[in-house]
Parts: C-alpha cells; sequence; structure tokens
C-alpha cells in the first residue's frame, strides 16, 4: 500500500521541527541574551573537551570588573548571584562553539560553581542559583543539573565566580 502524506501535513511537519529547534535560541531572545563572543583561554589549556556525547567545560568567570571582589565583603548575595548569571551566559556561549547549535544539548548534567567569598559567607548555593536559574530557564528540564557550590578563598583576577559545567548532547 503507498503512503500518501498531503502537503498539508507536510507543512505541519516542518513547521513543527523549525519550532523545535529554534527552541533554545527563542528562549534565551525572550531573556534578552545575547551570547558573546568569545575570546582564547587565559593558559595552556582548552576551554572546552568533547568526549563521545559529553561536553566538558574548562572553569568560566562573569563578564565586567563589577563581578570582582569577594562576595561577603566586596560583593552583596544578590550581585554574586548576578556573577554567576553572567557566567552561565559565557558557558553557553562556549557551549555553542563546542556543538554549534545549543538544540544538541540533551542535558546539563553537572555544574560546579566556586565562589570567591569572605570567610563568614555560608550562601555559596545562593550565589550559584544565578547560574542554575538561568540554565532552567533555558533549558526547562534539561537543564537541572547535579551541583556543588563552594566557597573559594580567591579565584583568579579576583573574579566574584568560576563555574565549570558538564554537558550532555545529541549524537
Amino acid at each position: 500500500m503507498k503512503k500518501y502524506f498531503s502537503p498539508l501535513y507536510l507543512l505541519f511537519i516542518v513547521i513543527i521541527t523549525v519550532q523545535a529547534q529554534q527552541d533554545t535560541e527563542s528562549q534565551l531572545k525572550a531573556l534578552g541574551i545575547e551570547l558573546p563572543a568569545m575570546g582564547p583561554p587565559m593558559g595552556n589549556y582548552v576551554k572546552y573537551v568533547h568526549s563521545g556525547n559529553l561536553v566538558f567545560l574548562s572553569g568560566h568567570g562573569p563578564t565586567g570588573e563589577e563581578f570582582n571582589g569577594k562576595v561577603g565583603i566586596d560583593l552583596t548575595m544578590e550581585e554574586g548571584y548576578n556573577a554567576a548569571r553572567s557566567t552561565a551566559i559565557n558557558l553557553l556561549a562556549t557551549l555553542k562553539t563546542a556543538v554549534g547549535d545549543l538544540n544538541r544539548v540533551k542535558r546539563i548534567v553537572k555544574v560546579t560553581g566556586m565562589v570567591n567569598s569572605a570567610p563568614d559567607f555560608y550562601e555559596q548555593p545562593k550565589v550559584v542559583n544565578g547560574c542554575s536559574d538561568l540554565l532552567t530557564a533555558v533549558f526547562g528540564d534539561k537543564g537541572k543539573h547535579a551541583r556543588a557550590a563552594v566557597g573559594m578563598a580567591s579565584l583568579p583576577g579576583n573574579i566574584a565566580v568560576e563555574i565549570e559545567m558538564i554537558v550532555e548532547v545529541e549524537e
């Protein structure tokens, strides 16, 4: 028996496919996020390693000098949260370079957030929520991940936050 698909049905399939491919980009646009161009690494390492269906992203920091300093001394918890959000945007820019299309993301697997914080500051998880909240806003359930949020005595360049990430992608 010969199968026949009407032109209207085929158009519907094309529209659904195009919409599915644009979901991540549309979500970024809806959030008012434009991914920055990423520069080269600051040392003898690479910004990402693609191994099988996993992408390991090196530690990234936020963009802007307003995100320098220790959270709990130089920056408030809210400013630290915004630093983590800025860092997530930088991670997404590198991820897009690594995989070509953010719609290939199957799952954000793990996020490790390091917070340059005062010795008596204990809200590191709330700071790293700036990254986690953005990833969930962009990817929905695929953005929910395992996570560590730890305090550090200092970070390179006195940045407030450094975050690394592991992502599973579609082949």
